[in-house]
């Protein structure tokens, strides 16, 4: 029986243009013609108007993202060899990043490492893949084989997004599901900057904890000596821990989920060891955050505001623009004279230069003298090489009075 032929699209002028231009996504409505159906993860060629390669990806009929593109320009045989390089090559761009002091950062970082619909952490001896594709189910076996060679004795957790569980399911496969290895049973420590912390890798959000996030934390932890810290949607106490380690004097880890305040209790017994930690008064509150903080009449030198997503499609982005705009309002009334406020957003759907924009007019509605200590993006281990995957902006502001 013969094999089937190449899967060959051919797509509209825009969607030329913005490949060529480097743009990894490929959507369904720009594919003009293909010369068959074409299977979840199998590898299409995208041909010019002068019948020329144009570019390879990943196939999902299943998605309207239908193609998370490999490669641009030249004709080339995607591998077990092109994949070792493309991951050798993710890999070397982190070795210089982190000392023996931290073993939780990402190593693979989707489209930005050439692994379109692919995430890959680390925490200590666990690798967790986030997958947001069907079209990498078929190649995770090769995958697992390269993470084998260069990481022998490791574990290996998938975690899927759930749009695509279903079809998961269908391949033997599950959210959670260890792959290589010997199950977690339970959370998975590891050390960020000589900070330990817990991973839920099994069933904890992302991929068990927001490593987009630890240069801020030690912004913060600079900032914290002998303040009063209020850490908003502290989740499991990742800024509350550094700020106590930073020689605040007192941190309040604020959050609507107990869940998330109990795990922030235990990464603060598991650094019971280091001093400043152990001097630190920490407190948990289980509130909601935007009622909590028109309620209490709380004074505070540091406020560090970083909720969840408050634009998960881009019809909510007007309304999310308000809410930052009215948190960072709320947080300035709990902040005492030369207080700092740290104001963060994860939103893909609101712009830095907005979301830096509705902060400053909030603060400067408030009538109160202020300073712009800094702004900042993505840690580069989380760098982003395309408009839309950039989503983390923070911004550090000080009050004169």
């Amino acid at each position: 029986m013969s094999a089937s032929p190449r899967l060959r699209l051919r797509v509209s002028a825009p969607a030329e243009s913005h490949l060529r231009a480097g743009h990894p996504w490929l959507y369904e409505g720009s594919v003009r013609e293909q010369n068959r159906e074409g299977e979840a993860g199998e590898l299409a060629v995208v041909y010019d108007r002068r019948d020329r390669f144009l570019a390879i990806g990943l196939y999902d009929p299943h998605s309207p993202l239908r193609l998370r593109v490999l490669h641009v320009g030249l004709p080339v045989t995607v591998d077990e060899t092109w994949w070792s390089t493309r991951l050798d090559t993710a890999l070397l761009r982190r070795a210089s990043l982190f000392g023996p002091d931290t073993d939780g950062y990402r190593m693979v970082n989707g489209e930005s490492d050439g692994f379109p619909g692919l995430v890959l952490d680390r925490y200590a001896d666990t690798l967790v893949l986030k997958v947001y594709t069907a079209a990498w189910f078929p190649h995770l076996p090769l995958l697992l084989g390269l993470l084998e060679t260069r990481f022998p004795g490791f574990r290996a957790v998938l975690r899927l997004s759930r749009n695509i569980e279903g079809r998961a399911e269908a391949a033997g496969l599950r959210d959670g599901q260890t792959l290589v290895g010997e199950e977690p049973g339970g959370p998975v420590i590891f050390c960020e900057t000589g900070l330990r912390f817990e991973a839920d890798v099994v069933r904890g959000q992302k991929t068990g904890f927001f490593l987009d996030q630890r240069e801020n934390r030690r912004r913060v932890e600079g900032l914290a000596k002998g303040r009063r810290v209020l850490n908003a949607f502290s989740f499991s106490g990742g800024f509350s821990l550094y700020a106590a380690r930073g020689g605040a004097k007192e941190v309040v880890s604020l959050d609507i989920s107990a869940h998330a305040l109990a795990g922030a209790a235990r990464n603060f017994a598991l650094n019971g060891d280091d001093l400043q930690v152990a001097a630190c008064l920490h407190e948990t509150v289980q509130a909601d955050v935007f009622e909590w903080l028109t309620q209490t009449k709380r004074s505070f030198d540091l406020v560090v505001l970083d909720p969840p997503s408050l634009a998960r499609r881009e019809a909510e982005r007007e309304g999310a623009i308000r809410a930052y705009a009215k948190l960072v309002n709320d947080g300035l009334r709990r902040l005492a004279p030369g207080g700092i406020l740290v104001s963060a957003s994860c939103s893909a759907h609101v712009g830095a230069d907005e979301f830096f924009e509705a902060v400053r007019a909030s603060v400067r509605r408030s009538g109160r003298r202020f300073r712009e200590l800094r702004t900042s993006r993505h840690a580069p281990d989380h760098h982003a090489s395309f408009p839309e995957a950039e989503y983390l902006k923070a911004i550090f502001v000080q009050l004169e009075d």
